[in-house]
């Protein structure tokens, strides 16, 4: 009777258990959901940089429908008037609308606005060049993971109020902008409803990490395709096309790449410098460059990229074939 009665036990918690878990997943994939907007708020956020003279801005638009226009439009406020500046193709993997203008006056702030079809508009602020400051204020984030185990979501309305009153120079998110390992695109669209207050009229640094691209660690490998789970071989797990449509929403809007020569399988770079200010800030990706630890050095933890062992000589790891 007691074993019957220890099982019935068991099956009791592992039934709860399962379905807390079901009911964490659950109001994870709602916070994901794609919301049906109506067409005049298909822009859902824009990010933008200045550098050299040059404006780069994404914005990034909701799904269009098949009869929907795939151009968007660029305009400035001048002298009262919404003045078309530039136009581009939106991107239909990914729904993004990356412009260029060249010979930007960065001398004078400038409200801008993307307009698509008759009535979809997104409006914001160019910043003028802060050279005359000797104080640069930037203001730096980092995980914006909404998963249950890591607190779940979080109200943002503090940090924008905030970031509204310190009035930063730069805004830079350093990686893990997104958490969820397979649905980017949608992650993206929160984290645009999230802090698109006041991306929208600051210039934005924003990097993808190891959890933007889908995977719990990024040893990049130049670019080849991973096979272990963890990816701790090194290399890319999810498909190039989805690593791409990563990039292309999270650095489209930065300065050129220093190099643009796409690595392995067609991916591309971003690795380039900011001028803003009087500060040059070197923009890095050294994660999509670094060699894989499986097979090239001793397991010490639960995974090749784990060392736990507390008497490791970190030269150990260092090896010529990495």
């Amino acid at each position: 009777m007691k074993f019957v009665l220890s099982s019935l036990g068991l099956i009791i918690i592992c039934t709860y258990l399962s379905s807390v878990a079901y009911t964490q997943q659950k109001k994870k994939r709602d916070l994901l959901a794609i919301p049906e907007v109506t067409r005049d708020k298909v822009i859902c956020f824009a990010l933008y940089t200045v550098n050299e003279k040059t404006l780069k801005l994404t914005a990034q638009f909701y799904p269009l429908t098949k009869d929907e226009s795939r151009e968007a439009k660029l305009e400035i406020l001048n002298n009262g008037n919404w003045k078309t500046i530039a136009k581009t193709k939106i991107i239909e993997r990914g729904w993004t609308a990356p412009f260029r203008v060249e010979n930007w006056d960065d001398s004078k702030k400038a409200s801008y606005r993307v307009s698509h079809g008759k009535n979809a508009t997104y409006e914001g602020i160019i910043q003028k060049n802060p050279v005359d400051k000797t104080e640069f204020v930037v203001a730096g984030f980092t995980g914006n993971s909404i998963n249950p185990n890591h607190g779940g979501d979080i109200p943002k309305n503090d940090l924008v109020q905030n970031i509204k009153k310190i009035k930063p120079d730069l805004l830079f998110f350093s990686g893990d902008q997104v958490y969820d390992h397979r649905r980017h695109y949608a992650a993206w669209l929160k984290f645009g409803r999230d802090f698109g207050e006041v991306i929208r009229n600051i210039p934005t640094i924003t990097i993808p990490d190891d959890h933007d691209v889908g995977q719990p660690n990024i040893w990049g490998h130049g670019g080849k395709k991973s096979t272990l789970p963890g990816a701790a071989d090194g290399g890319y797990a999810m498909p190039v096309e989805y690593v791409k449509e990563v990039e292309r929403a999270q650095t489209s809007h930065l300065p050129d790449p220093y190099d643009p020569t796409p690595i392995q399988r067609g991916i591309g770079t971003y690795y380039t410098d900011l001028n803003w200010g009087r500060i040059s800030f070197a923009i890095i990706e050294d994660r999509k460059f670094k060699t894989g630890p499986a097979g090239m050095i001793p397991k010490q933890g639960p995974r090749p990229d784990h060392i736990r062992n507390p008497d490791y000589d970190p030269k150990s790891v260092d090896v010529p074939e990495a």
